[in-house]
């Protein structure tokens, strides 16, 4: 019999689909030294008892217990970490307000590593608390600092794939929060690319560089082709913000005669690994052009419903073939939970479905087919997040990552309202994404090691 590092036993819930959900019940799940799902059994298989006989007594066994269940981890593809300073103040301004007034003097002050540490520290802590097991992270514009995030996530054993912020624009950025020109922005990219990929080969959940323009009004066009061409030469992730609001389209209409995605993609900066935050005002033609590029959206409902003056249609991009994954955008976003991004999502997309301007009839007040369910903001935040990040992550499937959040419904200070012993599993499931608070995530695991317990 094979031997593996840990065995799980319990209940899974997992993407089958964008639409479905798989549910395992009371399958073991076989871990290897990698932190790999190697093997998982059902009751009905005939090594499933063979199994338990050999296992079940060992250290390296765990049973959930009643009322315990196995969710993926989520994946967080748009966060600010050092916003976390600032989350949940001065949501009541407009965007460029709001960077200026608040978000780039907070910022700047990461040139201190101590404060730096501070914050990060605590930022990676509070999203492996929140299910959160690998997250997608704009740093800031020091290169020190946000190796410094990349380190603080080797050692918590949180999956992050962390981006040096370029702004080299001295038109468009404030002269206290830059980066002193395009040559140092490309140099101190570069170096950290590399400082990254050789932290990496002792991390065993992986930690991956970025190359991260803010958004192009920060950027020179120097700049945003420099980094197309060392995320082509380094084979990295590549993210940025896609015209996430009136102001943020507008103005990359005017510089360019053209929309952000095609903007982006002339510089080489629409590829596979490419994430997108926002693209609230995608045209079709952008729509088609991320299908065809295999770039991904980072979908922020919170955020979106602060700063990006509409309703993301994520139903029609998804039927499109644009790949979509879900992001808290600390601080944009005021939550770090992706639970709480999840209902969101559904909400923002029954509102657009169904309209808000009760002046209008009915039939002329929103955009038919804009639903989705709650299973497939479920998937957005699991395994449409690994899909856009083109990682093995966010399925409980074999071939892919142990990385998981034990959610416990029977929480005496959180308990779910489940009467029935017998109740539809789904139902429970929907109850969990619907009513599930962090205190309800009992354990976190990544790559198959436990990095947090309540």
């Amino acid at each position: 019999m094979t031997e593996y590092m840990q065995i799980f036993l319990g209940t899974s819930f997992s993407s089958k689909s964008p639409k479905e959900i798989q549910i395992l019940k009371d399958h073991l799940y076989c871990i290897n030294t990698d932190g790999m799902i190697e093997k998982i059994v059902s009751p009905e298989e005939p090594d499933y008892q063979p199994l338990l006989d050999t296992y079940q007594d060992q250290d390296n066994f765990h049973r959930l217990a009643e009322g315990q269940y196995f969710l993926p981890g989520f994946i967080d593809l748009h966060v600010h970490a050092p916003q976390w300073a600032q989350s949940g103040t001065a949501l009541d301004i407009p965007l460029y307000d709001w960077l200026n007034t608040y978000t780039f003097p907070l910022e700047s002050k990461f040139s201190d590593l101590d404060f730096s540490k501070k914050v990060y520290d605590d930022m990676v802590d509070t999203l492996l608390a929140n299910g959160t097991t690998t997250a997608l992270y704009f740093a800031t514009v020091h290169k020190e600092a946000s190796l410094l995030l990349a380190q603080i996530c080797a050692d918590k054993g949180q999956r992050g794939l962390v981006g040096k912020v370029v702004m080299d624009d001295p038109q468009g950025n404030p002269e206290y929060y830059r980066d002193t020109d395009t040559y140092t922005s490309l140099k101190d990219t570069e170096e950290f690319i590399l400082a990254v990929k050789e932290l990496a080969k002792s991390t065993k959940q992986g930690v991956y560089p970025v190359v991260t323009p803010r958004f192009i009004p920060s950027c020179t066009n120097e700049a945003l082709q420099g980094l197309g061409d060392l995320a082509a030469k380094y084979d990295t992730h590549i993210q940025s913000h896609c015209s996430e609001s009136d102001w943020a389209h507008g103005y990359v209409q005017e510089r360019f005669q053209k929309n952000d995605a095609f903007a982006l993609h002339d510089f080489g900066l629409l590829r596979d690994k490419s994430v997108m935050a926002h693209c609230n005002f995608l045209e079709e033609d952008d729509v088609e052009l991320f299908a065809e590029t295999g770039t991904a959206i980072a979908h922020c409902p919170i955020s979106n419903a602060y700063f990006a003056n509409s309703v993301i249609p994520i139903a029609h991009f998804h039927s499109k073939g644009v790949e979509i994954g879900l992001g808290s955008d600390i601080s944009g976003g005021f939550s770090p939970s992706l639970f709480d991004n999840i209902r969101q999502a559904v909400m923002s997309s029954r509102m657009l479905e169904d309209g808000v301007n009760p002046s209008l009839p009915a039939q002329e007040r929103g955009l038919l087919g804009s639903r989705i369910k709650i299973d497939e903001a479920f998937y957005l935040a699991t395994a449409g997040g690994g899909k856009s990040l083109s990682l093995p992550i966010g399925r409980i499937l074999e071939g892919y990552t142990w990385d998981v959040q034990i959610i416990d419904t029977k929480l005496p200070s959180a308990r779910l309202p489940i009467f029935d012993g017998n109740e539809d599993l789904h139902d429970i499931f929907q109850k969990m994404m619907y009513l599930a608070r962090p205190e309800n995530i009992r354990e976190v695991w990544v790559q198959g090691e436990k990095v947090h317990s309540r």
